[in-house]
């Protein structure tokens, strides 16, 4: 979803920079993307194991970041280029879709109002809701499990090196769309089975896994 379907790095990165600058880490953009993907509890454990702050609790941090980036959501947020085309097309071609996410429930539900894409996937899985989240597998397993199909038989759609890996380590195809100026765009090159400019260049073909 994040960076996918919505161009919401930016949102998370700005969040991140003002909500741990109140405790006191000064974060640049580049710090931000070393977490992208990950869960935003692993993100704020990420920073304090590296920054100890005092005096306010990593949960409180990272309930602050989200409701930001839902605040920038609701005010700024649109679609990336070819998101509709691309579930459009997969609707058209009679796949079931799910949307497997790091992101809580909320900015789920926050993103899916924004865009108008409420009722548009048959399963809707936060990884919030799992022991482990991205690069480990658990919530495309689950996503899978929800819509009864194996993941040999589904395709992940992925912008961040954590994504790519968790839908490889599911046993997911996967193609990815790196975020522009992504700095680990040549190791998701190196595992993902194919990288898109954007969903705008999806075509029917994609979706086919290769004899």
């Amino acid at each position: 979803m994040d960076g996918l379907l919505i161009d919401s790095e930016p949102f998370w990165r700005e969040a991140e920079r003002l909500v741990f600058a109140s405790v006191g880490l000064q974060l640049t953009d580049d710090d931000c993307q070393l977490t992208t993907g990950l869960r935003i509890d692993e993100v704020v454990g990420y920073w304090f194991a590296r920054h100890p702050w005092t005096g306010t609790p990593q949960e409180v941090v990272g309930e602050r970041i989200v409701r930001q980036v839902i605040a920038f959501v609701g005010t700024r947020g649109v679609a990336l280029p070819g998101a509709e085309h691309a579930l459009a097309l997969c609707e058209r071609a009679g796949l079931q879709l799910a949307l497997a996410s790091s992101s809580a429930p909320a900015l789920i539900d926050a993103v899916l109002e924004r865009l108008g894409l409420a009722g548009r996937f048959e399963a809707v899985h936060s990884a919030v809701h799992e022991k482990r989240g991205k690069p480990h597998p658990d919530v495309y397993l689950a996503a899978c499990a929800a819509l009864d199909v194996p993941p040999a038989e589904c395709v992940a759609f992925e912008d961040s090196v954590n994504g790519v890996r968790a839908a490889r380590a599911a046993g997911m195809r996967c193609i990815a769309v790196p975020g522009h100026g992504t700095p680990d765009a040549a190791v998701i090159e190196s595992i993902a089975d194919l990288v898109l400019p954007s969903l705008a260049a999806l075509s029917p073909e994609h979706l086919v896994a290769p004899a």
